[in-house]
């Protein structure tokens, strides 16, 4: 299933994407993609439904963020080896992880906003994964039995937050509308190999990013179960997985960096695509 919201800002309905590519309204089954829904048994309960059942959506307008109420944004830092390299850094020994705050996450198609005293905002496409069943100190060969499904992230980045600010990169991660989501979120039934997906960006319709998740230094299953070394995950969190090369700062020889009024496109496969427009915070 492709699960998502559709929907004002702060007034979204749950739904589902049909095999024609039609939303259909799921409000009379849950009340959110959220919580409950998301662990196996939520799950296996949306799928026994007939989307042919489920009302018709016309105009589902705006895609909202495709999970509600996310508990942790995790994020993996110089996870893709060959992006690594293009920031002149060393490939991991461990996964390095930070936060991104809830706050910034937003529809996949919302604007963008470049924050006050910006100078270096940049782009990530990078594959989401939504924990379903809570996972505490599971192994790598159970790590996916708690993966609800997967979904397209911009992890927007303001490198000088990130990195001359004091040395927190969650500074530079988590302005409000740097985390767009969606626009949908695929079960993991869906995706047949999470380390095998084309991913792409572009900025005003200039290439930027053109990667794969099979060059990721460590893998979804290793990544759910070494977190859950460190911290229990709930359902309904996200664990953003890292950026393939091709970002703002890797740019050779001068690094480019966003500014307003430009237009970010970008995509994973089989996950659907996000637009958006950056714009300041003025």
């Amino acid at each position: 299933m492709k699960l998502l919201r559709y929907g004002s800002h702060g007034a979204e309905k749950p739904g589902l994407l049909d095999a024609e590519g039609r939303v259909r309204d799921l409000s009379g089954h849950v009340d959110d993609i959220a919580g409950g829904v998301l662990t196996n048994e939520g799950i296996a309960r949306l799928a026994a439904i007939d989307p042919a059942s489920l009302p018709l959506v016309a105009d589902p307008g705006r895609m909202g963020p495709c999970v509600a109420r996310v508990g942790k944004f995790i994020c993996v830092g110089l996870n893709y080896a060959d992006h690594a390299a293009e920031t002149g850094a060393e490939i991991p020994k461990e996964p390095i992880l930070f936060m991104k705050a809830t706050s910034a996450i937003t529809g996949p198609n919302d604007n963008v906003i470049i924050p006050r005293n910006s100078v270096k905002t940049d782009w990530e496409v990078e594959l989401g994964v939504v924990i379903g069943d809570e996972a505490r100190y599971v192994s790598e060969a159970d790590a996916m039995k708690h993966v609800a499904g997967y979904c397209l992230i911009n992890d927007v980045s303001e490198r000088a937050f990130q990195a001359e600010r004091g040395g927190q990169w969650t500074k530079g991660k988590s302005a409000d509308s740097f985390g767009p989501i969606g626009p949908w979120m695929a079960t993991r039934d869906e995706i047949a190999d999470p380390q095998n997906l084309g991913m792409w960006l572009t900025v005003d319709g200039v290439s930027r990013q053109n990667g794969s998740t099979r060059t990721m230094v460590f893998g979804v299953a290793f990544l759910v179960h070494y977190i859950s070394q460190f911290m229990s995950l709930q359902p309904g969190d996200i664990i953003s997985t890292g950026t393939p090369p091709g970002v703002g700062l890797g740019i050779k020889p001068e690094p480019v960096y966003l500014k307003a009024g430009q237009t970010i496109r970008l995509g994973i496969e089989g996950l659907g695509e996000q637009q958006q427009l950056t714009v300041d915070a003025a």
